[in-house]
């Protein structure tokens, strides 16, 4: 006679339970960290305009502005703070829930090309910045 098994048994269900759950102990954590950044990023993302804008004053007037109103704005946001400028140096903080605020300086400098910015994390967790920013 023969029997055939049919379904698993506990012990193959059981194992397999353990490694759906050591993966999700690994993916849950990595894709929270992702959507902070994702979240960080829009704050850098904001400053296009008020970038665009320094640059071709810079470009027209060989100096860098005593303020940026004119330019446009990158008000807040729910994740961002206003933009704060400091000659030469565009200021961003990002408020994103469930992270350590991160402060993000854009450094204008002239070339013979244009203005080049670079970005730095000047306070908070480094690891939620973008990465032109890390």
């Amino acid at each position: 006679m023969n029997t055939l098994q049919k379904g698993f048994t506990l012990i193959e269900l059981m194992i397999v339970i353990a490694i759906l759950g050591i993966l999700m102990a690994i993916a849950i954590p990595a894709y929270q960290d992702y959507t902070i950044r994702a979240k960080v990023s829009e704050c850098v993302n904001n400053l296009a305009p008020l970038k665009t804008g320094v640059s071709e004053y810079v470009l027209s007037n060989g100096t860098f502005p005593s303020a940026i109103a004119s330019f446009g704005t990158a008000g807040s946001t729910p994740n961002c703070q206003a933009a704060a400028w400091t000659s030469p140096n565009l200021t961003i903080v990002s408020s994103v829930t469930g992270a350590a605020s991160v402060t993000m300086q854009l450094a204008a400098a002239t070339t013979p090309q244009g203005v080049t910015w670079t970005c730095t994390v000047s306070a908070g967790v480094a690891k939620y910045a973008p990465s032109s920013c890390r």
